[in-house]
């Protein structure tokens, strides 16, 4: 049996789950979340935790263990919330929001455009120094987050770029004169 899958969900107050089948639905007061689970893995909200049980652990454990994980993903999603906080560094690098776009100006000869989902909310803060984004869904907070850090991933001779906050960095020496 899965050791994840086996853990039962807990529901804190003010979100409902409900299981309609396969479907799995959560709506907090951050907003609502859904997820058809794989055949075979089955849900049911018994004294505010959702149990996941699964019909034959040799063939399905690893999607057991999978809905499990993402359903207490969308309790804690709809319930708290996720965030990313990304910084940047680099003499003239910042950010700027334009509407429903992100400017990223990296020292390229034009901006760089994220367009911001529109399950996801993104602030400037610092100066354009630190971008928050965040969401209700984690792998959408985290794909977005990794798409602003992909146009100037920090590099490791100056630090200079964009970077997770408290994300190390590991730094090189660099060239050494004789």
């Amino acid at each position: 049996m899965s050791r994840i899958g086996k853990e039962p969900v807990a529901i804190p107050a003010g979100v409902t789950v409900t299981v309609d089948g396969q479907k799995v639905t959560v709506k907090g007061k951050l907003g609502e979340l859904s997820y058809v689970m794989h055949s075979g893995i089955t849900a049911e909200v018994k004294d505010g935790k959702v149990v996941v049980s699964c019909e034959n652990d040799k063939l399905l454990g690893n999607f057991h263990g999978l809905a499990r994980a993402l359903i207490n993903n969308h309790v804690k999603g709809v319930s708290e919330g996720y965030t990313k906080k990304l910084t940047i560094e680099g003499t003239g690098f910042k950010a700027a929001l334009q509407g429903k776009q992100l400017a990223l100006s990296l020292g390229f000869a034009s901006p760089k455009i994220f367009d911001i989902p529109d399950d996801i909310k993104v602030t400037v803060e610092n100066d354009g120094l630190l971008v928050t984004v965040t969401g209700i869904e984690k792998s959408h907070v985290g794909e977005a987050a990794a798409r602003i850090r992909s146009f100037y991933p920090a590099e490791p001779y100056k630090g200079k770029g964009i970077k997770y906050e408290g994300e190390h960095i590991r730094r090189k020496q660099g060239k050494k004169v004789a």
